[in-house]
């Protein structure tokens, strides 16, 4: 079995305790599964279907594994499954908890948003992580290895949706029951299920990406709040915007910086450089040029859009897409891998529950109806992060920025116990669609108290045990 080698320094190396899902529950009927691409998505959906019975075969390019990259958000939507599926301890031990989310003007710092995060538990059911990428994906391959054969070294370049099989660079054709395309935002699966691929559409946007050792930090008396108090920090300048927070058990500062596109490519793995990076943001506060200062090399990442597809699965129902292969998230609302790791859960959940191969059909379209709608909303939300965050100064940023602080002015009255003296309706007002996504109690509810699992329960009760047995499946989420 191959194993996982991080290619950062001091990724997580505690084990994952596996737990059982969907009550014991083993689909009677086996399916042998290929997953293409052993990304966050890849690992998450073999975990599910090897826990709901199935054989699982993976299929990765690479040589070997390892991530690359920076800092990554768990959000309450993810971290209640991962925790579910016998993560928690591993969460605790390499993430940080932020206490909020606070939003600062680029020139000066001045705080313009405040939202609590430290309450997520409470308030959705589950944690607010950050955490590095890297982790994240040993924590996944740690839950997914032993489920699944996983074939390095195994570039897929054809697929045969009816048989269904794949076939490797080297000539090798595996047959199995079901294909997953888990290949990411240039997936070759993609075109099998399309009859072409989605294009990209430049946003016009670029993200650096760096991490800092805290220590630098808590040697600097104007940044050592940064570590002591862990916030999720954005700071919002015309064009550009920079978000940054605690990695690692706060040992490492992660920093994202978006600004104009010059002339980078779609990857995770290509540098950028420092000097430029400084140059970009020369006008942002000293606090910010001081943590510039400590970064020596960068990853740069062109940041392309695209739209939602029309369908996830093949005509034959034996080649389905997850993950950023059929819904790539620009990084504004910060949930490419939950939705990911939100499609596997529901897929694995669903197929927990195959006794016959003639069902397959009606699983496979139930995946795609309960997802495809809130992927959508989701990417929608991304895109409109990325207008509120670069607004040029003006009066639409002075627009943004009141409709900010009206919130941030109620969050700190409802921590001070102060919200009950205010006008009936005040402070729902406040809140309700502020240009702070995060303060939004009704956005923010669908996003982080969302529970795949019970999603795809809910559908089994209410409309799969007779969709089974025969009758329409069409558009079924419409149903539930």
């Amino acid at each position: 079995m191959a194993t996982h080698e991080p290619v950062v320094a001091n990724a997580a190396t505690s084990s994952v305790q596996q737990t059982t899902l969907y009550d014991g529950r083993k689909a009677p009927h086996r399916l042998h599964v290929l997953i293409v691409g052993c990304g966050m998505g890849g690992l998450a959906a073999a975990h599910c279907l090897g826990q709901a019975g199935h054989k699982v075969t993976l299929f990765e390019s690479a040589p070997a594994l390892g991530e690359v990259g920076a800092g990554i958000q768990v959000t309450p939507n993810v971290s209640r499954l991962l925790k579910r599926w016998g993560a928690g301890g591993v969460l605790e031990s390499v993430t940080v908890r932020p206490e909020a989310l606070v939003f600062r003007r680029y020139q000066d710092g001045d705080r313009v948003a405040y939202t609590r995060l430290g309450n997520a538990e409470e308030q959705y059911g589950a944690p607010y992580y950050h955490i590095h990428r890297a982790d994240l994906h040993k924590l996944l391959f740690d839950l997914a290895a032993p489920f699944m054969d996983l074939r390095l070294q195994s570039l897929v370049v054809a697929v045969d949706p009816e048989t269904p099989s794949v076939t490797l660079s080297s000539g090798e054709v595996i047959k199995g029951d079901l294909i997953i395309g888990a290949d990411g935002v240039k997936s070759t699966v993609q075109g099998v299920v399309l009859g072409h691929t989605n294009p990209a559409e430049p946003t016009g946007d670029a993200a650096y990406r760096a991490v800092i050792p805290t220590e630098l930090l808590l040697k600097d008396p104007d940044l050592k709040g940064f570590v002591d108090i862990p916030e999720m920090t954005g700071w919002m300048g015309p064009g550009r915007h920079i978000m940054a927070y605690n990695i690692r058990a706060k040992k490492e500062f992660n920093l994202v910086l978006i600004h104009p596109d010059d002339g980078s490519v779609e990857s995770w793995t290509a540098e950028g450089s420092a000097e430029k990076m400084r140059a970009d943001f020369a006008d942002f506060e000293p606090r910010i040029r001081k943590l510039l200062s400590f970064v020596d090399s960068t990853l740069k990442w062109r940041l392309m859009d695209r739209q939602p597809l029309q369908r996830w699965v093949h005509p034959s129902s034996k080649v389905v897409l997850l993950g950023d292969a059929c819904h790539p998230m620009l990084p504004y609302r910060a949930q490419g891998a939950a939705m990911a790791i939100e499609d596997a859960a529901v897929l694995g959940n669903l197929l927990s529950h195959l006794s016959d191969p003639s069902q397959l059909r009606t699983f496979i379209q139930a995946y795609e109806d309960l997802r495809l709608p809130r992927t959508a909303e989701t990417q929608r939300q991304s895109r409109l992060n990325q207008k509120i965050f670069h607004l040029p100064d003006g009066p639409e940023q002075e627009v943004r920025d009141a409709g900010m602080r009206q919130a941030m002015e109620a969050e700190l009255r409802k921590m001070q116990g102060e919200a009950a003296r205010a006008e009936p309706g005040a402070e729902e007002e406040a809140f309700a669609g502020s240009p702070n996504q995060w303060a939004d109690p009704k956005k923010s509810a669908a996003q982080f108290a969302y529970d795949a699992d019970a999603v795809a329960e809910r559908w089994w009760r209410t409309v799969g045990e007779k969709a089974v047995g025969g009758a329409s499946t069409e558009n079924v989420a419409a149903k539930l």
